[in-house]
């Protein structure tokens, strides 16, 4: 069964980003927020970013008009049901998940893969709160989509070899890298990068150097391309936050203990870029 019709649930950064993508690449995509003013804001950051990409010649002003006539906006989930592939890029929070994963469950016709773009969340757990386990599969995306070429499929305890070749499809199709992880906290990138930028915090919160010293350090002796705290603010550190308490809960080890800092951040709402200030201060 081919993919032409993509169902996103989600419109922020992740969710408009997929969106934004797929429908660049041809694919009929239906983007979802839980109210109308969410999935507006969403389609209103994509048709910037598409008429942005015309002003700098990466794309025609009818290649922008085709991405968008591909792109339609929803509150109601239940426009899921003639998708052939649903992708949830909702808030990274377990129960949150489980619901809408239930929900889909009952919407979507029953050949639909379901996939979620869960950072740390055990995709063998969001399948358990349906009736087709065997075609749940994890498709984390990094961010900016567009411009991010990797795709991290992950495979749960009995994801079906068919769904994980669908979600390849799926990458080729959006002219993603895939890599393939099974079902561990953090899966491959998240369980490398997290914790390097937790210590990054810890660094900054004992004095071992100033926030920018330390992404120097990383940037120019490690030659990354930006540094691990300036990393943190474009992710959120709300996200951050959420993926380390995973990563301790998963494997009780103390080295994925959140910083403190981390913590006091996000109880003051300086979550980074989406904020206009975290680690760094921004102009919203």
């Amino acid at each position: 069964m081919s993919i032409e019709k993509l169902y996103v649930v989600g419109s922020g950064a992740m969710g408009s980003g997929i969106a934004q993508t797929a429908a660049t690449c041809g694919l009929k995509v239906t983007m979802n927020d839980i109210s109308r003013e969410l999935v507006e804001k969403g389609y209103a950051k994509i048709k910037k970013s598409l008429e942005k990409s015309v002003t700098k010649g990466r794309m025609t002003e009818e290649d922008k008009d085709k991405a968008l006539a591909n792109l339609k906006i929803t509150v109601a989930l239940e426009d899921a049901a003639d998708a052939d592939f649903v992708i949830e890029a909702a808030t990274e929070n377990s129960s949150i998940k489980l619901d809408i994963f239930s929900r889909l469950d009952k919407i979507c016709k029953p050949e639909a893969v379901l996939a979620s773009n869960t950072s740390s969340i055990p995709i063998t757990e969001i399948a358990a709160a349906t009736e087709r386990p065997e075609q749940v599969v994890g498709t984390h995306f990094f961010n900016p989509v567009p411009a991010m070429k990797l795709l991290e499929l992950i495979v749960g305890h009995v994801t079906s070899e068919e769904t994980f070749r669908r979600a390849e499809e799926l990458g080729e199709i959006l002219g993603k890298v895939t890599v393939k992880s099974i079902d561990k906290g953090g899966f491959i990138v998240n369980r490398l990068v997290d914790p390097f930028i937790n210590e990054a915090v810890f660094m900054l919160e004992e004095g071992v150097g100033t926030a920018e010293d330390i992404d120097k350090g990383c940037q120019f002796g490690l030659n990354h391309p930006m540094g691990p705290l300036a990393l943190g603010d474009m992710i959120g550190w709300d996200v951050m936050l959420a993926v380390m308490e995973v990563l301790y809960a998963e494997y009780g080890d103390p080295k994925y203990r959140p910083a403190p800092l981390m913590r006091r951040m996000v109880r003051a709402g300086h979550l980074g870029v989406k904020t206009g200030k975290g680690i760094y201060e921004y102009n919203k």
